[in-house]
């Protein structure tokens, strides 16, 4: 008799595509799914996204059951329930007498660990749902001094022939950021994102996550994520018809009233496995194709997916388990209780944490150009901005994340992932949103009682890393200007960023 092999499914890993479940055999291999307090409190994760996850894994159990599979689904709820991934493995192998388990890779180098230290023999396969192989990406890389996006992308988009003519790029060039990220107007017509009413499965998560993490940063309702296959192809499909047109030209925007503007929503669902990349960008050509979107639009798009996003997961893959203990500016000021939810007269700072709080959601310049940028330029520790972003966002997994936070938006990986630091004054923001203009700062003000806190921690950042920067070619500017001030005002500037820091530090409400 052939003993059973168990097969574990992650909460993010909810493909019937899944490399696990295409080496399986359905006649004699155990599925084993399990909800554990260990994955919901590791941080503490926004009830929105748990919800989302648990309510996902439970439609897609059904799924695999309906499909002939034999599932062992622990509940959180369970009192036999270890509450850890490999507590639960140990407990079905004792069930069943299964001594190997099959996995694909998880998207974390913490569970990697606790699955290899298991006392059971364990295969991990590779998550095939990606473009482009952790081998792949790590040939890439090899030999450069720096890794840019830009180039890996083209290698996508040669690989893929998404939006290619032949060897060149459609409509001649790579990106069309010069037609895109333009400021937005308010407007009572733009499409929102559909919503999907709970069902029953859904809404027993939602009691169950109001009984047991209700002590968790987050609003739990209204919930109207999708949780199925089903429901998240109609959104990808609602996105396609009414929003990707006017995606690339508001992509960068902020309005304190639409927190949605054109962008897709659609992260979540990629990022657990009801979509998959391929089906995504080949909707988006073929609404240019059709003439339903303009290459703008479509490009930018696309960009997001096979250019940031394999890119991403590929450094947070390259650079290893350390990553996110890296701290290259050596930020050590604590994470302000704004960021949870306390008051703060930035009117930025409120729609954006708001706004997180309400939908575990913020769209990239949110999350990178407002509160990043914040906690970058006030130096606040990166491991604590890191855990902040994986706990808050629907769609936030360390894979994905961390390279985000880590790299990107706080350069701790010390210009591993961006050249340069994304350092802003509050001109991008007024720019960019209608935040500045009800706030209880004033975004012209350079000094004073009013100045805006981007304007005064924007210059001692840079001066506080001065050595480190001004070689950069695409800082030098910003030091000539800086010298270029007299003696009496940097140090006005520099006395008011010191004592604004020190009120964020006391618990002010700055």
């Amino acid at each position: 008799m052939v003993s059973p092999r168990l097969v574990l499914v992650l909460g993010d890993q909810l493909s019937h595509s899944l490399s696990a479940l295409t080496k399986a055999d359905k006649a004699t291999d155990i599925v084993v799914m399990a909800e554990v307090m260990a994955e919901g409190s590791y941080v503490r994760h926004h009830p929105q996204k748990i919800a989302l996850v648990l309510s996902a894994m439970r439609h897609f159990a059904e799924e695999l059951q309906e499909q002939g599979w034999q599932v062992r689904y622990s509940r959180l709820d369970d009192p036999e329930n270890s509450q850890s991934i490999a507590g639960e493995l140990l407990r079905r192998a004792s069930e069943t007498g299964a001594t190997e388990v099959l996995a694909t890779q998880p998207g974390e180098w913490r569970l990697i660990a606790a699955l290899e230290e298991m006392p059971l023999s364990v295969t991990l396969r590779p998550d095939d749902r990606f473009l482009c192989s952790e081998a792949e990406f790590q040939d890439w890389a090899k030999g450069r001094k720096q890794l840019r996006m830009e180039w890996f992308y083209r290698e996508m988009r040669r690989k893929t022939g998404l939006l290619m003519e032949g060897d060149d790029p459609a409509g001649g060039q790579w990106n069309f950021d010069h037609d895109n990220r333009k400021p937005a107007k308010p407007n009572m017509f733009r499409p929102r994102p559909p919503r999907f009413d709970p069902d029953d499965v859904t809404a027993e998560v939602l009691d169950l996550v109001e009984a047991k993490f209700s002590g968790h940063f987050g609003r739990l309702r209204p919930f109207g994520w999708a949780v199925t296959r089903k429901e998240a192809r109609k959104a990808l499909t609602h996105f396609i018809a009414h929003a990707l047109p006017s995606f690339g030209e508001e992509q960068d925007a902020m309005l304190k009233d639409d927190p949605t503007l054109s962008h897709a929503l659609i992260s979540p669902y990629l990022n657990l496995g009801l979509l998959g990349w391929r089906e995504v960008c080949e909707a988006a050509e073929a609404a240019w194709k059709t003439g339903k979107a303009p290459l703008n639009a479509v490009e930018g798009f696309i960009r997001q997916i096979i250019g940031w996003r394999e890119f991403i997961r590929g450094v947070y893959f390259l650079e290893g388990p350390d990553y996110t203990a890296r701290n290259a500016l050596g930020a050590a000021r604590a994470l302000p209780p704004l960021f949870w939810g306390a008051k703060t007269q930035m009117s930025c700072l409120s729609a954006a944490v708001g706004q997180t709080r309400d939908m575990a959601y913020a769209h990239h310049i949110q999350r990178l150009m407002v509160t990043g940028n914040f906690a970058m330029l006030a130096g606040i520790d990166p491991a604590e901005v890191h855990e902040w972003y994986l706990a808050v966002y629907a769609d936030a997994f360390e894979w994905v994340e961390a390279p985000n936070t880590i790299g990107m938006s706080q350069f701790a990986d010390g210009g591993v992932v961006g050249s340069k630091p994304y350092a802003a004054s509050g001109a991008y923001i007024d720019r960019m949103s209608d935040y500045c203009g009800n706030c209880a700062y004033k975004v012209k003000d350079k000094t004073g009682p009013k100045a805006c806190p981007f304007n005064l921690l924007y210059w001692d950042f840079l001066i506080r890393h001065r050595e480190r920067f001004q070689s950069n070619p695409r800082m030098a500017q910003m030091y000539r200007t800086w010298d270029r001030v007299e003696d009496a005002r940097r140090k006005t500037v520099l006395a008011e960023a010191a004592a604004f820091l020190s009120r964020l530090e006391a618990g002010e409400a700055v």
